[in-house]
């Protein structure tokens, strides 16, 4: 029987309880961490603030790479937030699994693991980089400098890759992190199935695990190393003058 997600209906309206309630795990898990690593900040950092530290800088990292010098400051916070909500979200299918047989409802699950969650993502991504880009720019210069160049021929290529952008993006991080909680979910039906496979199911599952962990990491960093693409195009078109 295919899994499902808890439905729950308010005001005769379906919501996806299972993810609804993911999300929110996930952003308490970010905010904590968050919290915990930065309390009694010190000029010499140890233990927990360089845990910290080295996530902000790798994430500093990412947008200098992509983003004039002087204006990283302003991308940074933005950056960080995605990749630490990418990363804990991709992470969260890999603690554990809850589903209720034989109906076979799953109540956790990574909410990176459904594409509603990955294209709402790769969604507000975009359309924070057109924010960006005109308040940056200006309505009119905006416009030409994003769609009217290099030619005003190339304006519906541009609409259109405005949206492809958006699926590209999406589906992506969702295929990466559905095929990897699928995989483990074979592995442990394996071993569920008998003594025998259970004994070659463990190592499997730790294997795998092990691999999605860092399938996990990679995915966020190419999320918001995307992301910070497209800004990229959005807000330099003015220096290109």
């Amino acid at each position: 029987m295919e899994e499902k997600s808890w439905i729950i209906e308010i005001a005769g309206i379906p919501f996806d309880a299972t993810l609804c309630m993911m999300t929110i795990l996930t952003c308490v898990i970010v905010f904590s961490i968050v919290y915990f690593c930065s309390r009694n900040l010190q000029m010499k950092p140890k233990g927990k603030q360089n845990v910290l530290e080295f996530i902000v800088d790798f994430v500093k990292g990412i947008v200098s790479d992509n983003i004039p010098k002087n204006e990283v400051n302003d991308y940074h916070l933005l950056g960080f937030t995605f990749f630490m909500f990418v990363l804990v979200s991709n992470l969260l299918g890999l603690v554990t699994k809850v589903v209720q047989f034989p109906e076979e409802i799953s109540y956790w699950k990574s909410p990176t693991a459904d594409p509603l969650v990955t294209l709402t993502l790769a969604f507000i991504a975009i359309i924070l980089t057109h924010y960006y880009g005109l308040k940056k720019q200006g309505v009119k210069n905006y416009f030409v400098n994003s769609f009217m160049k290099p030619t005003a021929i190339l304006l519906p290529i541009k609409i259109i890759e405005e949206f492809t952008n958006v699926l590209t993006l999406g589906l992506r991080l969702y295929g990466n992190i559905f095929a990897g909680e699928v995989l483990l979910t074979l592995i442990a039906n394996l071993g569920a199935s008998g003594p025998a496979k259970f004994i070659l199911a463990v190592p499997l599952e730790v294997i795998w695990q092990t691999f999605s962990l860092f399938i996990g990491a990679v995915q966020a960093f190419i999320f918001v190393t995307l992301m910070m693409v497209y800004m990229s195009h959005k807000v330099e078109a003015e220096a290109e003058e």
